[in-house]
């Protein structure tokens, strides 16, 4: 787990890390006041509401920012559980996540990007890469392999990584496209994350004939 820095206020506390970042801006362009890049430090939580900087952190896409209120109430996930795709980049996950991680620990968020590139050094975490790679997915659904709901579940959505091979997404859940104009839901699905499905973002086995290497 990479480092996070936390930024103390009177009523909200920020925690920040740099290794989940890939700039999306939601920050510095919502509250500019708070989030200034050129500052040290470079959050002042005190320079607005605590509600205004909640709806602000809860915007960041990945999760790289995060907060914690003075009375020790952590951010609530979303009720629904959505991942929605990225045109040419992540695909944007929102919800009451638990992502078991490589080395057997499981780490509970409520925002995140995951990588469908494949290129990211921060797997299963988008960097960025795709942009580099020449990542090209107009951000539409493929056809259907989300088993369907049979019974309504509670949180939590368990996330789990095959080695070389998808995320499996366990629990009901929503996949949306880039434009939002289509939607499937499903009590499980895998989802590509080595670039190569035809029929992304679900997961047609391309990454046992292309070599992606994956933890």
């Amino acid at each position: 787990m990479s480092k996070k820095h936390a930024y103390e206020g009177k009523g909200l506390t920020v925690t920040f890390e740099a290794a989940r970042c890939i700039h999306a801006a939601e920050c510095v362009h919502g509250l500019p006041d708070v989030f200034d890049p050129q500052a040290r430090p470079w959050v002042a939580p005190d320079a607005a509401a605590p509600e205004a900087l909640e709806k602000v952190i809860e915007a960041c896409p990945t999760g790289a920012l995060r907060y914690r209120r003075a009375d020790g109430e952590d951010e609530a996930p979303d009720t629904e559980a959505t991942f929605s795709v990225v045109a040419d980049g992540p695909l944007h996950a929102r919800g009451d996540l638990h992502l078991t991680l490589p080395d057997g620990s499981t780490e509970r968020l409520t925002r995140l990007a995951l990588c469908r590139c494949g290129a990211s050094a921060n797997k299963p975490f988008c960097d960025n890469s795709h942009d580099e790679a020449g990542f090209r997915d107009n951000g539409g659904l493929g056809a259907e392999s989300a088993k369907p709901v049979e019974e309504e579940t509670a949180p939590p959505i368990k996330l789990r990584l095959r080695p070389d091979g998808p995320v499996v997404v366990e629990g009901n859940c929503t996949v949306r496209s880039a434009d939002g104009a289509t939607a499937h839901q499903g009590g499980q699905v895998a989802l590509c994350r080595c670039g190569g499905s035809a029929r992304k973002p679900y997961c047609d086995g391309s990454h046992k004939r292309n070599g992606f290497k994956a933890d």
